[in-house]
């Protein structure tokens, strides 16, 4: 029987695998379908690009539109955090869903087979992947079964974000999940280097480990899959990781620069509300039709830090739907300084209330810089040819592909597979 393995280290930028850093990564590129324009999601957060690996869809198709996401769940819009234990069942009730198109999850389950995830990432990330419980997902917040069984205690993902976590996560996964249960599907999510990424700058000595660990991550599972499949003709393996990052300039506080400019009532008045996602923002509106959409368009055209915004229609442009609250997105302005560490790229930031932080200096992501949209993408076994491919490639590419190795329908997606 055909298996399809998945492996993400979150946000590994693909210039930032080297020999020295990643020469376990570097060598499995020689020996895999490399694709060299591989592009992330809009907005380039971890949440967003979760439910696209798992659904093969844009964000407009799945729902989930961020790693904070404003709803209204009776009392008007109000801005939360998609990455907390609880935002998937206040989704759920607030709309009466989670994400609007199957997963990979549910479509394997349609076959009798099973899936499983090991994520050491959010809650929201991981839960996203598989949000109707369809399969198991396993997480330090909490794990579940098919049917969203809570999982007792001890059968559940006891580890912390970091290199430490992340290699006992892929112990359990090279030895349970690959070895013993063997299901069609599996996911390993490292939060590496992503963790070390946002508390440290981008290149300096700490970043470099975190980026060493993933390496030794990724090779242990390798090193499972090819023991377990010798032939690498029933195992598609599939590794890279959903976005890259930008090294943080200054922090920009746009509901104060709403207030300031009299096109929002309060801090936490519903007729306009920013979801921050670090280089990027949604703005959604009480009235998506009002003329209140029109006048903050055209402020946010006056402010220097913005890159480029999308209103109404144009909002399709990056994969986001046209008809919901949110009316405005922007990226913000980014350009290719090195930072002190020789690392290019660098953003601003939205600042985020519900997480307020200083990251100056420090790694982020979620806007369409062209250092945090550099993911990488390499996939071996189930006859892909090793040697780079030059075509435009996504995150919402990988599940047809999953899904063509395993025999299933890809209907509804807005991924393709990819060139063998």
């Amino acid at each position: 029987m055909n298996r399809a393995v998945i492996v993400i280290c979150d946000s590994l930028r693909a210039d930032l695998i080297t020999p020295a850093d990643a020469p376990f990564l570097t060598e499995l590129a020689e020996r895999s379908a490399r694709f060299a324009n591989h592009a992330s999601v809009f907005p380039s957060t971890t949440r967003t690009s979760a439910a696209s690996i798992a659904t093969g869809c844009l964000p407009a198709r799945h729902g989930l539109l961020g790693n904070t996401m404003a709803l209204d769940e009776g009392e008007g819009l109000v801005c939360l955090s998609v990455g907390k234990p609880d935002f998937r069942d206040r989704l759920h009730r607030a709309t009466g869903r989670t994400l609007h198109m199957p997963t990979l999850a549910e479509r394997v389950s349609r076959s009798g087979e099973t899936a499983v995830a090991i994520s050491n990432v959010s809650p929201g990330a991981a839960y996203f992947l598989d949000p109707d419980g369809f399969g198991w997902v396993y997480n330090p917040a909490g794990s579940y079964g098919p049917g969203r069984r809570p999982l007792p205690a001890e059968d559940g993902l006891a580890v912390a974000k970091g290199e430490a976590g992340d290699t006992v996560a892929t112990q359990r996964f090279c030895d349970e999940v690959l070895r013993r249960r063997a299901p069609a599907l599996s996911v390993l999510w490292l939060s590496e280097p992503d963790y070390t990424g946002h508390h440290t700058p981008l290149g300096s000595p700490a970043h470099r480990r975190a980026i060493a660990s993933a390496d030794g991550n990724v090779r242990r599972v390798a090193e499972t899959v090819a023991a377990l499949d010798p032939s690498g003709e029933r195992t598609l393996f599939v590794v890279g990781s959903d976005h890259g990052m930008e090294t943080v300039d200054e922090t920009i506080d746009l509901d104060g620069l709403l207030l300031e400019a009299g096109l929002k009532r309060a801090p936490n008045s519903s007729e306009v509300v920013v979801a921050p996602n670090n280089t990027a923002a949604l703005l959604y509106f009480a009235d998506p039709l009002g003329t209140l959409v029109g006048q903050v368009a055209r402020f946010l055209e006056t402010q220097d830090w913005i890159g480029r915004i999308f209103v109404g229609e144009a909002l399709a442009e990056v994969g986001l739907p046209t008809g919901s609250p949110a009316q405005i997105a922007l990226t913000l302005r980014a350009d290719d300084r090195a930072n002190p560490h020789g690392v290019s790229g660098h953003s601003h930031i939205v600042r985020d209330a519900l997480e307020p932080k200083d990251c100056t200096g420090f790694g982020q992501h979620g806007g369409l810089g062209s250092n945090e949209q550099r993911p990488f993408l390499f996939v071996s076994g189930g006859g892909f040819v090793p040697g780079a491919r030059r075509s435009r490639s996504s995150l919402v590419d990988i599940a047809p592909t999953v899904l063509r190795h395993l025999g299933l329908a890809a209907d509804g997606m807005d991924g393709r597979p990819l060139p063998r």
